[in-house]
């Protein structure tokens, strides 16, 4: 944490609201401002299959989320192809179809925006997005035209949670987020951070401002987020968004020359090593969901089932996380 600055903290309270309250002025005279629309993650009856996946307190608000989202980077990146975007758009309806909601992006996965856009433009479902989406840019004072144009991308009247990817120019951009939750222009904010990387960054972050999501990696060999970040987000009152549950694949991959161990089956009802990869990371306590990344519908069908059925305990979670680890 040395040398970590944290100027929205130490300046005076009065400032820092009028500041907030000119920001706030500013986001609204944007083209197309993020005003007075509907909030396309409003809670509602949902799809009947939601009925039965489990579901996740948002700690600051309450309201409870599908534990298993649908992450973008890479898989959503398919460009202008007719037949890619079409097969992205069959994902985005068997996941929301399926009771999922949390879906996340942001402006460095390509045209994983855009693609994402069109495919809600198609959706005629009972399924209701969660739009998670992060602010990417350099100076942070082009932040608020981003995200702008992000949200034109999605096609959606706001976002349900915007964070700071990354964390490039988070000094900046976290006032710019607190100013729109503040203004009704988001419903929720937080950061980011993937592969280990800044953690203490994260975790200062986290003990110095009112964020309500924080973004890490996490699975059954990446597991260092267990030691500080996750019994700090669940001190504070903050939600835990997981990515690269599966390493991009890569742990899956070598998961799969071995056999499932039967107790996951008859236990959990585990019907692969996905499922056993989800139930171990969304049955902690302080995580809120897991976002994994999947271009086919199987896989998306599969990965909601891991919210479903029994989930691990305590003494359960250390015995799948020593299994893997001696593979």
């Amino acid at each position: 944490m040395t040398g970590l600055r944290m100027p929205a903290c130490e300046a005076p309270v009065q400032s820092r609201r009028g500041a907030l309250r000119r920001l706030s002025a500013a986001l609204a005279a944007l083209p197309g401002a993020l005003v007075g629309g509907p909030a396309v993650g409003a809670p509602g009856s949902g799809p009947p299959a939601a009925a039965d996946l489990l579901h996740k307190p948002v700690p600051s608000s309450g309201e409870r989320l599908p534990a298993v989202g649908l992450g973008t980077w890479i898989t959503f990146n398919v460009g202008a192809d007719p037949a890619a975007r079409a097969s992205c758009a069959a994902v985005l309806n068997a996941f929301l179809d399926g009771g999922g909601r949390v879906v996340d992006s942001s402006p460095m996965y390509g045209s994983a925006q855009a693609v994402i856009g069109d495919a809600l433009a198609r959706y005629r479902g009972p399924g209701q997005v969660y739009a998670a989406d992060k602010v990417w840019v350099s100076p942070g004072a082009r932040g608020p035209e981003q995200i702008e144009a992000s949200r034109r991308l999605w096609g959606l009247p706001r976002f349900d949670l915007l964070q700071v990817h990354n964390l490039l120019a988070w000094e900046a951009h976290l006032p710019t987020l607190m100013a729109m939750k503040s203004a009704g222009q988001i419903r929720h904010m937080g950061i980011s951070t993937s592969e280990g990387r800044r953690h203490a960054a994260v975790e200062a972050i986290m003990q110095a401002h009112p964020i309500d999501f924080v973004q890490v990696t996490y699975n059954p060999l990446d597991r260092e987020v267990e030691q500080r970040i996750l019994p700090l987000a669940a001190e504070r009152g903050i939600g835990v968004i997981v990515n690269r549950p599966f390493r991009q694949g890569a742990l899956l991959e070598a998961l799969a020359r071995h056999p499932l161990p039967a107790w996951a089956r008859t236990e959990l009802g585990c019907d692969g090593w996905a499922q056993y990869v989800l139930k171990y990371v969304i049955s902690h306590p302080a995580v809120t969901c897991a976002i994994p990344a999947t271009r086919q519908v199987a896989h998306v069908r599969q990965n909601l089932g891991a919210a479903r059925g029994r989930m691990p305990d305590a003494a359960t979670r250390r015995r799948m996380a020593a299994h893997v680890a001696a593979l």
